[in-house]
């Protein structure tokens, strides 16, 4: 009798400690901030696509991706892609790499690039960047697709969450 109340008991601690330590960690990642959509973490990577309701009415553009990781000491990896839903006449990422601001609490723009393809339904492009440690950095990326007898081209953005590069 008594080895089963030690073990109801010990049961139940661990049931109260696995309930403590995820609310606990809702309210810590509450209480991540938040600039232009873009959380602000200490996380060694970040990815972003294009949400399906952010895509504009058209019938060329799929899906659109960016990402952003640690690569090394004040070293970055920034990526973005763009996918067709069947091959076009034109296609392109244009990869924005931006800085956090803490004064203004804005995100200004340090790097930006543009990889384009043509006759394909993909393309992408990514690059190491050194940049200098103890801000929090992002990648955000315009995505186009279309052809050139249909103007306008599809167009979305993508961007990842904030990464703190040390």
């Amino acid at each position: 009798m008594k080895k089963r109340i030690i073990s109801m008991l010990g049961t139940m601690t661990m049931l109260c400690l696995l309930i403590a330590g995820n609310v606990l960690g809702v309210s810590a990642q509450d209480k991540e901030k938040i600039v232009d959509g873009s959380y602000l973490t200490d996380a060694e990577e970040s990815r972003g696509t294009v949400s399906e309701d952010a895509v504009l009415k058209g019938k060329h553009l799929m899906d659109g991706e960016s990402a952003i990781s640690k690569s090394g000491r004040g070293r970055i990896y920034a990526y973005g892609a763009t996918t067709a839903d069947h091959e076009v006449d034109k296609i392109a990422v244009i990869v924005y790499v931006d800085q956090y601001n803490e004064e203004t609490g804005d995100w200004e723009q340090i790097y930006a690039w543009t990889k384009d393809a043509e006759n394909t339904y993909y393309v992408s492009t990514g690059k190491t960047l050194q940049v200098p440690r103890g801000y929090y950095y992002r990648v955000h990326c315009d995505h186009l697709a279309g052809n050139v007898d249909d103007l306008p081209y599809d167009e979305a953005i993508s961007f990842t969450d904030g990464i703190k590069v040390d």
